[in-house]
């Protein structure tokens, strides 16, 4: 019988670049003579200040990820360690802008080695992956546009979703819709960074302007009421990660989490990592805390589970396979 911290899970929102595990970085610095240890503590944990640190530290990271063999150990190394955690079907976010400046050529084939990856990784570890391309919004529209026809071009199977991350409060949802009509032309799904940093405004931005199914965080849109029942009118599924939203400080604890609260008036929610090493947390940790905070047990985070996959971006058959498997068990 699983319990529900070991019970298998799906998560969809983890930044592959993000869930880097600090001595794989290091390691490949120390191969590349890249002197990064500024970014790391005495423990070799990743450290910073605040979110914009947080964004600094992150690209010091990825910048040691300079060929596509570097991006085929970090996706097998990011699943391993997802799958450790029960987690048996994820969505990671990819960054063009991070595999050859998100040029059309270089990105093909940085892709190929993450597919290649997490092919590998499903055969030892039995977890899924699927790609969601994101353009960064602190990088600004022109270069959205680049990683947009980075996504439209290799659309697919494994490349289901078009999203943003980045600093939030980086000019307006609408600056880069240009980039996610081509996306949505190309048949991708669309999901974008809201509510996090931006409050309720940014929601707004990202359900109106963008016309997006799913938010990345989206939490503050608690604090507007009929903003909340907008997404509950058009479904739309927040992809919550409590334990990120805690270690940058938009709330002083789990229990000051809207999560709960969001999920009792009719939001569709669920619970991922993000970042999980800059946050020291991972989808063990995130359901202990949850289950400690609100009282929740298996039968919450099954449901959670059933949430997830139903708003997954991948085909139907994927979706029917994960859901014997959580079913199953």
């Amino acid at each position: 019988m699983q319990s529900e911290f070991t019970m298998p899970k799906v998560e969809l929102h983890l930044h592959l670049e993000g869930a880097a595990p600090p001595a794989l970085i290091q390691q490949m610095a120390h191969e590349k003579k890249v002197d990064i240890k500024g970014i790391f503590d005495q423990n070799g944990h990743y450290v910073f200040r605040d979110f914009t640190h947080f964004l600094a530290v992150y690209e010091a990271a990825t910048s040691v990820l300079t060929q596509p063999l570097d991006f085929y150990r970090l996706t097998r190394a990011v699943l391993e360690q997802s799958a450790s955690h029960g987690v048996i079907y994820t969505e990671a976010f990819l960054s063009p802008d991070f595999c050859g400046q998100a040029e059309l050529g270089p990105w093909r084939e940085y892709l190929s080695a993450i597919q290649e990856a997490a092919a590998d990784a499903e055969k030892s570890f039995g977890i899924v992956m699927k790609g969601i391309v994101t353009c960064i919004r602190h990088f600004g529209p022109q270069k959205a546009k680049k990683a947009s026809l980075c996504a439209a071009e290799t659309a697919g199977d494994f490349i289901c979703g078009f999203g943003m991350g980045g600093a939030e409060t980086f000019g307006v949802q609408s600056d880069y819709l240009y980039g996610f009509d081509m996306a949505r032309e190309a048949g991708l799904r669309i999901t974008t960074h809201a509510g996090e940093w931006g409050g309720p405004e940014s929601v707004r931005q990202a359900v109106f302007d963008l016309n997006a199914e799913r938010l990345g965080h989206g939490v503050q849109v608690a604090e507007d009421p009929h903003l909340v029942d907008e997404l509950i009118a058009r479904d739309i599924t927040l992809e919550v990660c409590p334990g990120s939203n805690v270690a940058l400080k938009i709330y002083p604890d789990i229990r000051s989490h809207p999560i709960a609260k969001l999920r009792d008036r009719g939001v569709k929610v669920t619970v991922s990592t993000d970042d999980p090493p800059f946050f020291h947390t991972d989808m063990t940790k995130e359901y202990a805390a949850l289950s400690h905070a609100f009282g929740w047990g298996k039968e919450d985070f099954s449901s959670l589970n059933k949430t997830a996959i139903k708003a997954a971006f991948c085909d139907t058959a994927t979706k029917d396979t994960i859901i014997k498997r959580l079913d199953a068990e």
